[in-house]
């Protein structure tokens, strides 16, 4: 398995920022879709931001939208995910994700990632 390393959790309180960064040794910019997802104590992994491969379309879950932004620099070989205006619902684990298959768009199904890191603790308090 492909290792992807996550950094930049921490935790912040309601309203604060941070940011995710995503690299690794096997990175490549060769992926179809690259993704972000978050998982809470007790429930299911979500998918939250994913990037096309060459970095030129981005998808949003709704409850993100508008306050994450996902980016690439691919002089770094780095998957960023910007947080802003954090809530306390945004607590939880989160992942860097990477797929090969291609569906016409990057989707936010845990099936369709080949590669995942171990993931970032986010923790916001009220």
């Amino acid at each position: 398995q492909v290792p992807l390393v996550e950094s930049g959790g921490g935790s912040v309180q309601s309203g604060g920022t941070l940011r995710l960064s995503c690299s690794g040794p096997g990175f490549t910019i060769g992926w179809k879709c690259m993704a972000w997802f978050r998982q809470a104590p007790g429930k299911e992994r979500e998918g939250i931001a994913a990037i096309r491969g060459l970095g030129s379309v981005k998808y949003y879950a709704d409850s993100v939208k508008g306050r994450f932004a996902i980016a690439l620099d691919k002089a770094k070989n780095t998957l960023y995910l910007q947080l802003y205006s954090l809530r306390p619902e945004d607590t939880g684990m989160y992942y860097c994700a990477a797929g090969e298959r291609w569906r016409g768009w990057c989707t936010f199904s845990v099936s369709d990632y080949n590669y995942w890191g171990q993931g970032t603790q986010v923790t916001v308090s009220s």
